[in-house]
């Protein structure tokens, strides 16, 4: 294998947190703000990019090609320059689930989210995947541009909610909200297929759009995206609640501390 081989300890139910257990000079790349803690003798070190480039224009392609995906232009690197093992821990940043994905046994390469990759065995490549197809790049929203990871070790991602593996025949067509698309692997066929009809569009609340994913292949999909979780957020507060009755409403609010 090319890429360091790390063990991890995944915990929590919830709000997960991963556990990386390096052997002494293994490392392990993570997004910027995704640090938890770490036992002494872990040499911490940010790069620009994900330290795969070779020179200064193989740097700075890798950073405009991050910048596309909305993710930090660097990343931080952990290194464990003790003699003995050390651990490394890093927090999901919303409630969900933290999802390894080895791959060295998934292919080669994961696509994924372009804001769910939280961490990942030194070593893997971390760049983007355009959508290739023009329907896929005219209405996919939050799924045209996504992530590839790429190498032959650990990977972590993180999804919202609970998330959902699928093991997809030869053929077999799975339709999905864009948004709820977490991962998935090379060889799945990915596309965006209008809902259709006039009702569905205008009145469906779902969007004019979904993701269709045919096999052979896995995927993995989320219960809760963070784009669905802010918007949901975003609307309570921005209006006043229904009263739940005339008299009982008003009272409500008040011991809630709303008032009247």
């Amino acid at each position: 294998m090319n890429n360091h081989e790390i063990d991890f300890k995944l915990s929590g139910e919830e709000m997960q947190c991963v556990e990386i257990e390096l052997d002494p000079q293994e490392a392990v790349i993570a997004e910027p703000g995704s640090f938890m803690m770490m036992t002494d003798g872990i040499q911490m070190q940010t790069l620009f990019g994900d330290g795969n480039e070779k020179g200064i224009m193989g740097k700075l392609f890798s950073a405009g090609k991050r910048l596309l995906t909305g993710e930090n232009l660097f990343m931080t690197v952990y290194t464990n320059t003790s003699q003995q093992k050390r651990q490394v821990s890093f927090a999901a940043p919303y409630a969900g689930k933290i999802i390894p994905l080895d791959l060295h046994r998934l292919g080669g390469k994961i696509i994924c989210q372009k804001d769910s990759f939280l961490c990942a065995a030194k070593g893997v490549a971390v760049g983007i995947e355009f959508q290739k197809k023009l329907g896929t790049g005219l209405f996919g929203g939050e799924g045209f541009i996504m992530q590839k990871l790429e190498g032959d070790g650990l990977a972590f991602v993180h999804s919202g909610g609970h998330v959902i593996e699928k093991n997809l025949q030869i053929g077999e067509l799975l339709k999905v909200d864009t948004g709820c698309i977490v991962a998935f692997t090379s060889d799945v066929d990915y596309d965006i297929q209008f809902v259709g009809g006039v009702k569905n569009t205008l009145f469906g609340g779902e969007g004019m759009f979904y993701a269709s994913l045919r096999g052979p292949g896995k995927v993995w999909i989320q219960t809760l995206p963070i784009s669905r979780l802010a918007g949901r957020i975003l609307s309570y507060g921005s209006f006043r609640r229904k009263e739940e009755g005339s008299i009982l409403g008003g009272l409500g609010n008040i011991l809630d501390g709303d008032g009247i």
